[in-house]
């Protein structure tokens, strides 16, 4: 448990906008080149790792995205206060009080914190409207629009939340962070490819880019390799907090892996292949890995975008149930990361060469 949780955290607090994934990209790279037999990264910047099976045949895609939601520096005023636009799925009332990252044009980190109207300013009304992104700004200490260039920051700069990954009320399991979504999928992902054995086809794990502005990553990246089975590995919803009925839960922190069965609203994006779906659940039950089914209203991963390339892929999702997803306070169970890598080892395993060909088939 330690050594995921250093692994988590170690991901969790790199810069990792999208299309501005590098820093991650570092990271991914070494630890994934570690136990491949092939590592590449593409023109977009994917990072692709092949561990070849036994028989050669088949291809199995794990996919799990490195971006985060983050901010764009829009505009500079003449007394060097920062607006910004959004990159990814914000809600705007949690921006207000947060302290950020700015990556400058020679590639340093800079401190910012996201400014607002002060309340006392407020006519009574107006403190009741909750805060668009168009009335937030960022202060970096600079007197003037000159001075805030000086430092690097320039139309275009991207921006992160500034927050470390912490346990939670002396818990060795329950831990907070940024960027959850996805770094812990890419976790899992890197503990799972290289604990894989005993497997038949070969295995592909991509850490893919820009996930959070349209799943760009895992469309080039899936194109590319032609996989026959894939395998989103990314966080679900788990509204399991005070307020919510339990029929909204989607999934709760603490009850395992989630296995996705729909996703998107009205199944707009992936129904989870009931073959992929069958065989992870077999592969929970013959581990003894508990685990939960997902039905989630709305949002989505890589996989529905990598099921749709090419001819068709049948593919599926392991989801990791997180508290405050697109928050930088985000929660989640280092237990059900674990299992999570263990189900998919597991499923590594008994997903064979034959099998795959019955399901390509629609047998």
């Amino acid at each position: 448990m330690e050594e995921f949780f250093s692994l988590l955290k170690k991901l969790s607090e790199e810069f990792g906008p999208p299309g501005h994934e590098q820093r991650v990209r570092g990271v991914v790279r070494d630890l994934l080149g570690e136990a491949a037999d092939e590592v590449r990264v593409d023109p977009l910047g994917n990072v692709i790792a092949l561990k070849k099976g036994s028989r050669g045949s088949g291809k199995i895609m794990l996919a799990a995205h490195m971006d985060e939601i983050a901010l764009m520096v829009s505009h500079i005023d003449k007394r060097g206060f920062i607006r910004f636009t959004p990159m990814g799925g914000w809600n705007p009332i949690i921006l207000p009080g947060q302290r950020v990252l700015i990556q400058t044009s020679s590639g340093s980190l800079i401190r910012g914190v996201v400014g607002s109207k002060p309340p006392h300013l407020m006519k009574p009304d107006e403190s009741k409207n909750i805060p668009q992104i168009r009335d937030l700004f960022i202060d970096i200490g600079a007197e003037s629009r000159e001075k805030a260039e000086e430092m690097g920051v320039e139309v275009g700069s991207t921006i992160v939340i500034e927050r470390t990954v912490e346990r939670l009320g002396g818990s060795s399991d329950i831990v907070t962070g940024k960027a959850f979504d996805d770094r812990v999928g890419v976790a899992v992902m890197i503990r799972a490819f290289k604990d894989a054995d005993r497997f038949e086809p070969n295995l592909y794990a991509v850490a893919t880019v820009q996930e959070e502005v349209g799943l760009k990553g895992a469309r080039t990246s899936a194109y590319s390799i032609g996989p026959d089975i894939a395998l989103a590995l990314d966080v679900t919803a788990a509204n399991d907090v005070p307020g919510v009925d339990e029929k909204d839960y989607v999934a709760k922190v603490g009850g395992g892996p989630a296995i996705k069965v729909m996703d998107g609203r009205s199944g707009g994006g992936l129904i989870a292949h009931p073959a992929v779906k069958k065989m992870l659940i077999e592969a929970a039950r013959s581990e003894g890995i508990p685990y939960q089914l997902e039905v989630l209203p709305g949002g989505t991963t890589d996989a529905s975008i990598i099921a749709l390339t090419r001819e068709g892929v049948p593919a599926g999702v392991v989801s990791i149930p997180t508290r405050y997803i697109h928050s930088p306070v985000e929660v989640l169970s280092l237990r059900d990361a674990v299992n999570s890598a263990r189900l998919v080892v597991a499923f590594a395993r008994k997903a064979t060469a034959s099998w795959i060909e019955e399901v390509k088939g629609g047998i």
